[in-house]
């Protein structure tokens, strides 16, 4: 099990970074949004 763990994890790799930043930006989307009526 850990050695399909390995090879999903290496083969998705360029997946899992896109996935990431992706999250990353809608992280910054949703505390950029909560914020902002504040500052109005």
């Amino acid at each position: 099990m850990l050695r399909q763990i390995k090879t999903a994890a290496q083969s998705s790799s360029e997946t899992l970074l896109g996935d990431f930043i992706g999250a990353a930006a809608l992280m910054v989307t949703l505390v950029a949004g909560l914020y902002i009526p504040g500052f109005i």
